[in-house]
């Protein structure tokens, strides 16, 4: 493969899923101004288990099909990368009915597992029609990622970054719309809304299968000639044979991305009947409830995304150089990842936590009940982003380097101390204490890992301490002038008064804030370090 080859491939898919994952943060503006926190509450309990069964249908295999078939085709064996795509495919047309199955008919004891006797309002009832309406996409998204991952082993990454964008957008689409038709044309109930809305999908994974067939339909003509053209002999591989490779492409890793959706999932089960025999009402319960699962994380998901796929896009090389025994380069590229991070997510999680209740208001409007309260956990839950983004960059660096074991390791700690705390500290600080338990949670993963790796390459952290106390002292500056600056505007504009002063407020304190990190960044020639050459661009503006 080309080097412009490989970077087309890797902009479009970064491309995508950045577009993906930001109109999946927009919708939820006009979302919880139709269904509030208590649809977003809803709505949350039926995506929590039903992101796990996606994740347990695939266990990891679309990923190993790209690296099966790029392994096959780089050998010329077209015949044996387009067989295990066969079989594959028939294994996830399996688990994902298994998957529908278990979540379908198993919706009613989820519901009771999470919905306390004492809880008014959403009922066992609610909760398990909308689990049954989201198990529909299981269907067919487990046998839609395996074709994805076969055209991207034959580096054609196309196929995923459209029909991923989408399908996006279709769900998207159907939710809003069908939220909005129920509520307002035909007077219905939050919960057949937000039926509606998780049923979405399906709806949109059904329009990302019809972009993927048609996709097939003009590549199968290439892909047959290249099997009619092999000169090379198919590898003498039984079916068991097959699978055994598959799996060990898939390993254990596929875990790690499910660190978020289980801690979530501690919290669906405790939340509700911890907080409401604290003597919280279940509004109140519903609204931090909605905030921590839905609305709030995908605010702090905004900093992650685009961080981590700046961090991410250089760690294949991290196995290259660790099977090269490149040592210092090696240490100079974790470095590199690591730091891209801090750089990055740092400032946006202290600025975030600085100007919560403003964020809020501008994202969900100003509810006068609740503005403070949402405000408050939202900048509690912030900083959860730079734990959450570091798990991820650590674990993949434990895959480079051949350790991917451990990553499972330290997710299993971080739900122990989650799944220990979470009560207690519920009991102590209300809400924020499920937040408290995550910090505490992911950051254990994240310093175990780090440990890790220290331990298995022999690791030096120095560097990496040095420019993170700079990076916090940068900070610093800039959480002082944004509260200087905060603190000014307040003096003229009321954030309570509505969405339009909240916004007002944002742009210039976010602006200057920003700047003026980024000018002690550049000056120190920190970003220079950390960033690359590149950033001398910049330079006029500093």
């Amino acid at each position: 493969m080309s080097k412009n080859t490989m970077i087309r491939g890797t902009l479009l898919l970064t491309g995508a899923s950045f577009i993906s994952k930001l109109i999946g943060m927009l919708y939820t503006i006009p979302f919880e101004s139709l269904v509030g926190a208590t649809g977003g509450k809803l709505y949350g309990l039926a995506y929590g288990p039903y992101t796990i069964f996606i994740s347990l249908s695939t266990v990891g295999i679309p990923l190993a099909v790209s690296k099966f078939v790029a392994k096959y085709n780089s050998l010329g064996d077209y015949q044996t990368s387009r067989r295990m795509y066969t079989l594959a495919l028939k294994l996830m047309f399996v688990t994902g009915i298994i998957a529908f199955s278990l979540l379908f008919f198993g919706a009613s004891i989820l519901a009771k597992i999470y919905i306390p006797d004492s809880a008014e309002g959403i009922t066992v009832d609610d909760v398990a029609m909308v689990i049954r309406m989201v198990s529909f996409a299981l269907l067919i998204i487990p046998s839609m990622s395996i074709t994805r991952g076969f055209f991207q082993g034959f580096q054609s990454m196309g196929p995923t970054a459209i029909s991923q964008v989408i399908e996006q957008i279709v769900r998207i689409v159907f939710l809003l719309v069908s939220v909005y038709v129920v509520i307002n044309v035909f007077d219905g109930t939050i919960t057949t809304a937000v039926g509606f809305a998780t049923f979405s999908a399906f709806v949109g994974a059904l329009a990302s299968l019809f972009v993927l067939i048609r996709y097939w339909q003009k590549r199968k003509i290439y892909i047959d000639r290249y099997i009619e053209n092999q000169t090379v002999k198919p590898a003498a591989l039984s079916t068991r044979a097959l699978f055994k490779e598959l799996f060990q492409y898939a390993g254990p890793f596929v875990f790690v991305g499910l660190a978020i959706p289980l801690y979530q999932q501690i919290d669906a089960i405790t939340f509700s009947r911890t907080l409401l025999g604290a003597g919280f009402t279940q509004l109140e319960v519903d609204n931090a409830f909605s905030n921590i699962n839905l609305y709030g994380h995908k605010l702090i998901m905004i900093p992650i995304t685009l961080a981590t796929g700046m961090s991410l896009s250089s760690l294949p090389t991290l196995t290259k150089s660790f099977v090269e025994q490149k040592w210092p380069l090696l240490y100079q590229q974790i470095d590199q990842s690591l730091q891209v991070i801090m750089l990055l997510i740092l400032p946006a999680v202290v600025g975030m936590s600085l100007l919560s209740n403003q964020i809020w208001g501008a994202f969900y409007g100003i509810n006068e009940e609740f503005i403070t309260f949402n405000g408050e956990i939202l900048g509690w839950y912030a900083p959860v982003a730079l734990f959450f983004a570091l798990f991820t960059v650590t674990s993949s660096i434990l895959q480079s380097i051949n350790e991917q074991r451990f990553a499972l390791y330290s997710l299993g700690i971080g739900l122990a101390l989650k799944a220990l705390l979470n009560v207690p500290l519920m009991l102590m600080f209300g809400p924020i204490g499920a937040v408290i338990s995550t910090w505490v949670a992911s950051v254990g993963t994240v310093v175990s890992n780090i440990i890790r790796i220290k331990r298995a390459i022999a690791f030096p952290l120095k560097a990496l301490i040095k420019r993170t106390i700079l990076m916090i002292i940068f900070v610093a500056f800039m959480a002082v002038t944004v509260l200087l600056i905060k603190l000014l505007l307040s003096q003229w504009i009321d954030y309570m008064t509505g969405r339009l002063s909240s916004i007002l407020i944002l742009i210039p304190t976010v602006s200057i804030g920003a700047y003026v990190y980024l000018w002690l960044s550049y000056r120190s020639t920190l970003l220079e370090r950390v960033m690359g050459t590149r950033v001398r661009k910049l330079a006029r503006f500093f």
